[in-house]
């Protein structure tokens, strides 16, 4: 099984993304750092339940990457939006041998200090139009969660919404059992966050 990791947020400028998540949560978000497999860089807001949400953009600063970047990035346009959840397990190949076909294959990643490996697709598009979660292994002690403030934000529920939305319930039924993940039919793929805040609910898609 998995468990929930952490959301993503996908903007055109990492600015454009820290707007929309502190203007609708209400919060301030910390800086992140860079990622130089994929020429992306981030922003953090720590959440409850050892979770948190990140912003995530294409950095202006750094080289085009040799491959496609992760999250749909190089496709990426319009408003910042709620675009991944990312899923950690402990074997991360025998998750993905759960997982449906263009779940990605491994790649070592870090950020500073931190290690990890992620399922990446060849062509950075996850299943279900990027409705089925990013999979990853954490390597080392190290977490992201355990270095943010806590701004008093809890994850109510991820509502992912699909035109295949049996069929997507289907392949994360082997994968993860979490009351918050909710799959609901739609004529497009989209997602949606509540949260509990300081400032009452809130709903970020």
């Amino acid at each position: 099984m998995v468990e929930l990791d952490h959301l993503a947020v996908a903007a055109e400028t990492l600015e454009a993304g820290r707007a929309h998540v502190e203007e609708t949560l209400g919060v301030t978000l910390q800086p992140g750092g860079a990622h130089a497999r994929f020429s992306t860089h981030n922003m953090l807001l720590g959440l409850e339940d050892g979770l948190y949400l990140e912003v995530i953009a294409v950095d202006p600063q750094a080289p085009a990457p040799q491959t496609a970047r992760w999250f749909d990035l190089d496709r990426f346009a319009g408003p910042a939006r709620l675009s991944n959840w990312i899923c950690r397990c402990d074997r991360l190949e025998s998750a993905l041998a759960l997982s449906p076909e263009g779940s990605g294959a491994p790649v070592d990643l870090e950020r500073g200090d931190l290690r990890w490996r992620m399922a990446v697709p060849d062509d950075g598009i996850l299943p279900f139009d990027g409705c089925f979660p990013a999979l990853m292994q954490w390597q080392g002690a190290g977490h992201p969660a355990a270095r943010l403030a806590a701004l008093g934000c809890r994850l109510r529920r991820l509502v992912l919404t699909h035109p295949r939305a049996e069929a997507l319930r289907a392949a994360l039924e082997p994968l993860i059992d979490d009351a918050r993940v909710v799959v609901e039919p739609g004529a497009t793929a989209a997602m949606a966050a509540e949260f509990d805040t300081p400032r009452g609910r809130r709903s970020l898609g």
